[in-house]
């Protein structure tokens, strides 16, 4: 029985997931970066191989932890990847994004996907048919507009998002839902659209904690799942 235990570190969280023998058995939310956090997943899932991925300024101790308990891989520019990296500056490509284009290729191979990841921010990554990351776009995430609006303005209140929002707000609170939530989805479904124009057949991927406040009010058809980057440092781990 082959384990893998796979780090995302997030803006927001720090998560790990588990895969047996190549399918994903659960997803743990971290308290935080700690050695003995680590330590006490180490021992819990008795790992072979273990892959971080991290867009954040992680505690250094950690990598040499796992180096020593596990195969380890820590996902960067100098990975091998299935896929490439035309763009400019590879080394500045977040590794959560490398992890989504990986997913994608794995999941659709030879065919044209659009990956958006809804976290702190959202992020909008093309690879073509050929597995080429041609890279995309980046725009600010759902908790993000809430905060700024909030903490730009004199009066504007912090709200939560909710599920069920009506199209005219009646009072701030729901004006802001509106605003954030519709305008997102919105912004969602041309950026796709603008996609489509340019490339036939290309699949839509859509992953993130956030997505579920979403994904009723596209009109587009996409693919959802909310482990997505996992799958993808899944792939990217068996060829490290």
């Amino acid at each position: 029985m082959q384990s893998t235990l796979c780090f995302d570190f997030g803006n927001t969280r720090l998560k790990c997931a588990v895969f047996i023998d190549g399918a994903i058995q659960s997803v743990e939310t971290l308290p935080n970066d700690s050695v003995e956090t680590i330590q006490q997943v180490l021992q819990k899932y008795q790992p072979q191989s273990t892959i971080l991925s991290s867009v954040i300024h992680h505690n250094s101790q950690i990598e040499e932890l796992l180096s020593a308990s596990t195969k380890f891989h820590k996902l960067n520019h100098q990975s091998k990847l299935p896929i490439t990296t035309p763009v400019g500056k590879p080394e500045t490509i977040g590794a959560d994004r490398l992890a989504l284009c990986s997913a994608a290729v794995h999941l659709f191979p030879h065919q044209h996907s659009l990956s958006i990841g809804l976290g702190t921010c959202i992020t909008y990554n093309f690879t073509n048919k050929y597995h080429q990351f041609l890279g995309g776009s980046i725009s600010p995430g759902m908790h993000m507009r809430f905060k700024a609006m909030h903490e730009q303005t004199a009066l504007l209140p912090i709200v939560p998002a909710e599920h069920h929002f009506p199209l005219i707000g009646y009072d701030t609170k729901t004006n802001l839902q509106s605003g954030v939530l519709l305008g997102i989805a919105k912004e969602i479904d041309g950026i796709i659209d603008a996609y489509k124009e340019k490339y036939d057949n290309i699949n839509v991927l859509l992953t993130g904690g956030d997505m579920g406040f979403f994904v009723p009010h596209l009109k587009n058809k996409i693919f959802a799942d909310p482990y997505l980057i996992y799958t993808g440092l899944y792939a990217i781990s068996t060829i490290n």
